[in-house]
């Protein structure tokens, strides 16, 4: 079985390598000739290349200075701008300032031929500040990595924070990082001289510091120098600044050793990303090469196996952040070609020097699952030891087993509790990792204000618990319901949206806010009702509060309200009569003020309006029977029908003068009276008692009376 070649998925140039390649061709590309601060990158090829375009290197601010002046031809500098092609500098100009253009001509005035470009580690502070001062046009190819690390330590030093750089002292880099500190800085290349670091000047103490690493460092080793942090000085700000890029490419290298027979490292012999990249394979391949290009003897050395030993031969190639893709591509033809004459002395097990797969405590490690009981799962980690992982390591949920957790036979990534090689055991947490990585996406959650889906999980002291992939949020009071009287106890188990409004990388906590995605959905509503709602739309809603003058109903992200007197066409006293907190009723826009913000809204439906009834019923001149409700100086109301009252005017009453209209009647008599008026529109009627006594006819004269008269 031939050899196979695999590429891990993620080699080579980086986004702030290769931005800062592209800056140089750019401006080589418009004639013009460029000095870069130290090598743009790490990589000889690169380098080679660059000089035979007539870049030059500078490594020292004086030297720099030098080659800007003998360089220069007078060609102009299109306006000597600094930003950087398709990105900007962070606001750094590299023209000198306005009123300074005197100063740059009598300084510098030679300069104008040359650009000056920052290689992508960065540089001190110092520099920008010369090239300012001399008025030497320049472009910024610092990563935008390590320029969030230089802000960083700029802004927490001149806060009063101690700041402790994790790398190498001697990289460009670091050296440009310290160089943004406003007071010295150290610099410990491991968790042992970071532990007696804070143990000899911090422990016992109440000063501030603040913990950043070089953005190529180790991803296993930060992990170990945060769990010494922690224990020596758990005061102390660990800030992660390992740029994405690096980790991505660490894992994948790693991934791709633990399966690979032999490792090919491509990048610079200097490269610090790439130095990483060879011992992590080296950790995890039987063996590992490091080689710049192509051309390197080392690979040309490589003897590969011809017997056919019937198992997989399996060749992985990574590179580091300072190779380009075509050196990728030349290294990978060369294996391909070599497959093509294997010769038959290869021995690969004497060939290269075997380096055995280890492990250690903070460690993250890939492993399989080989059994799973109710207690725990067993792990196979590729080494000499039994990898066990508990319950509660798994999962924080109590209701659930290890078996509805992992299944045998499934590849699962594994944070190395404690390593007893005595016993040949290692202990394992899959929460742990299911915790970096679930608090990796809320950083970024938080970094784009994105809204996310979560179960709430309990209650606690001032708020609730979401658990977010294996990450606990706290939610205050505050932001878990709109309203104050809202058990918080109503929210457990339910599905929920929230948004990350802080988060404290040192202590990997976070916390969250449903009422802010609420308040957004709310808004959101809002502006879509006012944009096309009119008088007449319908909506079905939930009575949200009542008042002794209405029901306010939530139409969906937006109240209004019913007055009292649109409830009913009853008469009621109060709304609660009609309807209730939390009912769902159909509603309709009577009226709406978008400058006010108010929407006045309709309940009691046309269809049972009592006039229309009564105008079906009643006419003028009709004899109806009423009782007296109420009375007043000017007559007496008498209800016809439920909810229909006519008015007995006081001139009505009697065939004779009334002055007090309680000598006639009294509320609660049933009378009876004629319909003189009905006005549906003013919802009034008139009725006469009166009209009824003079419509009566006379009683006939006695006979006496007419005997009498004749």
């Amino acid at each position: 079985m031939k050899p196979e070649i695999i590429v891990a998925e993620n080699a080579g140039f980086c986004f702030g390598v290769d931005r800062a390649v592209k800056i140089v061709y750019n401006i080589l590309s418009k004639g013009k000739k460029v000095v870069t601060y130290g090598e743009i990158i790490h990589n000889k090829d690169v380098s080679r290349e660059l000089a035979a375009k007539g870049v030059q290197i500078a490594e020292t601010a004086a030297e720099l200075e030098r080659l800007a002046a003998d360089g220069a031809t007078g060609g102009g500098t299109d306006g000597g701008t600094s930003s950087a092609a398709g990105g900007g500098t962070d606001g750094r100009t590299s023209s000198a300032a306005e009123g300074k253009a005197g100063e740059a001509d009598s300084k510098a005035g030679s300069a104008d031929g040359v650009t000056v470009v920052i290689r992508s580690h960065g540089a001190e502070k110092k520099i920008f500040e010369l090239l300012e001062s001399r008025g030497i046009p320049y472009e910024d190819g610092t990563c935008p990595y390590v320029r969030r690390i230089q802000k960083i330590v700029d802004e927490k030093s001149a806060a009063g924070y101690g700041i402790i750089i994790l790398g190498d002292k001697n990289h460009p880099e670091v050296i440009g990082i310290v160089g943004h500190c406003n007071n010295k800085a150290e610099i410990c290349s491991n968790n042992l001289e970071l532990y007696e670091f804070l143990k000899n000047n911090y422990k016992n103490t109440k000063k501030k510091v603040a913990i950043v690493a070089q953005t190529t460092y180790n991803i296993s080793m930060w992990d170990i120098c945060a769990a010494a942090a922690e224990e020596v000085y758990p005061d102390a700000e660990l800030i992660n600044t390992i740029c994405s890029a690096t980790a991505d490419r660490q894992k994948s290298a790693m991934s791709l050793a633990k399966k690979a027979d032999l490792m090919i490292v491509i990048g610079g012999k200097h490269s610090s990303n790439t130095v990483k990249l060879a011992d992590i394979c080296r950790r995890h391949c039987k063996a590992c090469i490091h080689i710049e290009n192509a051309g390197d003897p080392e690979l040309d050395s490589i003897r590969l196996p011809e017997n056919d030993t019937g198992e997989k031969f399996i060749i992985g190639i990574t590179a580091g952040a300072s190779a380009p893709a075509y050196i990728i591509k030349e290294v990978t033809n060369q294996m391909s070609e070599k497959m093509q004459n294997m010769e038959e002395d290869f021995n690969f097990e004497e060939a290269l020097d075997a380096s055995f797969k280890k492990i250690y405590t903070g460690q993250r490690v890939k492993g399989y699952i080989t059994s799973v009981n109710d207690a725990e799962a067993v792990v196979d980690v590729g080494t000499k030891h039994t990898g066990y992982v508990a319950l509660s390591e798994l999962t924080d949920d109590p209701g659930l087993k290890p078996a509805d957790v992992v299944k045998p036979g499934e590849e699962v990534e594994l944070f190395v509790l404690k390593v007893n090689d005595a016993e040949g055991i290692v202990q394992l947490s899959k929460k742990r990792i299911d915790a970096m990585v679930g608090f990796d996406k809320i950083i970024k959650a938080k970094a784009e204000d994105a809204v996310l889906d979560g179960t709430v999980s309990s209650v606690v002291k001032g708020g609730v618990i979401i658990i977010y992939e294996g990450t606990r949020v706290f939610i205050p009071a505050s932001q878990a319901t709109m309203n104050r009287n809202d058990k918080l106890e109503e929210l457990v188990k339910q599905p929920v949206k929230f948004k990350i409004i802080e988060v404290n990388e040192q202590r990997g906590k976070a916390v969250g806010s449903i009422r802010a995605v609420m308040s957004a959905e709310k808004d959101a509503a809002k502006s879509k009702f006012w944009e096309t709602a009119k008088e007449g739309d319908v909506f079905k809603g939930e009575v949200k509060s009542l008042t002794n003058y209405g029901a306010f109903v939530d139409l969906g992200g937006i109240d209004g309200m019913v007055h009292i007197s649109e409830l009913s066409w009853n008469r009621i006293k109060h709304p609660s009569e009609v309807v209730s907190v939390g009912d769902t009723i159909e509603v309709f826009i009577k009226a709406l003020d978008k400058e006010a913000g108010r929407i006045s809204l309709g309940y009691k439906k046309e269809a049972d309006n009592p006039w229309i009834k009564f105008a079906q019923d009643y006419k003028v001149d009709d004899v109806v029977k009423a009782k007296v409700v109420s009375i007043t100086p000017f007559g007496a109301f008498a209800e016809i029908v439920p909810n229909i009252d006519g008015l007995v005017h006081i001139s009505q009453i009697a065939n004779k003068r009334v002055t007090n209209i309680k000598d006639v009647l009294s509320i609660g008599d049933e009378i009876e009276a004629k319909i003189t008026e009905i006005d549906t529109e003013g919802k009034r009627i008139s009725l006469s008692i009166r009209a009824l006594l003079e419509d009566a006819p006379e009683a006939e004269a006695p006979e006496t009376e007419a005997s009498d008269a004749e």
